[in-house]
């Protein structure tokens, strides 16, 4: 379950709260789904309640109770099967769902949830993430002679498409972005390259001055462009490795329980649970960075992504060493290294910036 169906999962059960007269309307456009703050619990968690709260005129903990009882009374009247294995009351993905502090919902992730992330993302492939939260939404975006202004308003029409947005730019349109501008008379794209010269504009924030200097070019773990590109290399490479081992990747199923009881593409060990919620983020990130107009959101969960895969490569070793036999494991780590080459390969594609697969 990614963070947008597990938002519509609870927008739905807010929508039929109000049905059965529990909750008075309207109910919110939006549901916001984010990473637990200090003190929360589980995979995600949701403050619906305290912004519904003061239209029920109800303490939050009171609403965050309705609303858990209508996913549960949801997932009741779900087909036999649908319900979470491990937790047969939770919704389908969902294992358990707690109430935290003031009134947060907190949400914890069915194990064959995370293994339908992996999923999830392997037949989207590069389109992971794009979706319809913008659709008849109509955006015009005026042109710009400034170049920095200029990528950062193509970009953001890219991104705004890529979330079901009808977008273009059109002279003398009311909404113009308008980033600090790159240092004028330095053609970037001639001294720097498209690559370099895109990432340097994009990937600082709006109101950041832009990177223009020799150390985009830096082939070394030190500069962010070079590991984002460097780890979707890595994906492929590993990709090139296992065909010549005739090692295939665990595309289709849940993969068998670690001796410890785990499942391996279910995110147990750190460094894999890291890369699952990197990915499992990447629709959430496109989908602000559209509504933001902000591009450098991308860019920075891009490096976040490429830093938990790498850190992912070196823990978890997905193909076997020496004469270690290929086992589940390294199918199903092979799985995640496409899912995550998927997501640094689209999210670079929509920044217009190439993924090489030899680096």
């Amino acid at each position: 379950m990614t963070p947008a169906e597990l938002s519509r999962t609870v927008r739905r059960a807010v929508c039929r709260a109000v049905e059965d007269d529990a909750l008075p309307g309207p109910v919110p456009e939006r549901v916001t789904v984010e990473r637990p703050r200090p003190g929360g619990r589980g995979d995600y968690a949701s403050n619906i309640a305290l912004r519904l709260a003061g239209q029920a005129g109800r303490p939050p903990r009171e609403v965050a109770e309705i609303v858990r009882a209508s996913i549960l009374r949801s997932a009741a009247d779900s087909p036999p099967g649908a319900a979470s294995a491990t937790s047969p009351g939770a919704a389908p993905g969902i294992d358990r769902i707690e109430i935290t502090g003031p009134g947060f919902l907190n949400f914890t992730l069915a194990r064959d949830s995370r293994a339908e992330l992996v999923r999830t993302v392997l037949r989207a492939g590069q389109r992971y993430g794009y979706g319809d939260a913008l659709a008849g939404t109509s955006v015009t975006l005026a042109t710009s002679d400034e170049p920095r202004a200029a990528l950062w308003t193509d970009t953001v029409v890219g991104l705004l498409r890529s979330q079901g947005a009808a977008a273009e730019i059109v002279p003398g349109a009311s909404e113009r972005l308008r980033p600090l501008p790159a240092p004028a008379g330095d053609d970037l794209f001639a001294r720097l390259g498209p690559d370099a010269a895109r990432w340097g504009l994009l990937r600082p924030a709006a109101h950041d001055r832009p990177q223009t200097g020799a150390e985009l070019l830096v082939q070394r773990e030190s500069n962010p462009l070079f590991r984002v590109r460097y780890a979707y290399a890595r994906t492929r490479a590993l990709a090139r490795n296992a065909a010549r081992l005739g090692i295939t990747p665990d595309h289709g199923i849940t993969p068998a329980p670690t001796p410890d009881g785990t499942s391996e593409v279910t995110g147990h060990d750190s460094a894999t649970a890291l890369l699952l919620t990197a990915l499992g983020d990447h629709p959430a990130v496109l989908e602000a960075a559209a509504r933001l107009r902000a591009p450098d959101r991308l860019a920075r969960h891009l490096e976040h992504t490429a830093d938990a895969f790498l850190r992912f490569q070196e823990t978890c070793r997905p193909l076997p060493l020496g004469d270690e036999k290929p086992s589940a494991a390294h199918r199903s780590r092979l799985a995640l290294a496409d899912a995550a080459g998927a997501v640094l390969a689209g999210g670079l594609s929509l920044l217009g910036i190439d993924a090489p697969a030899y680096l």
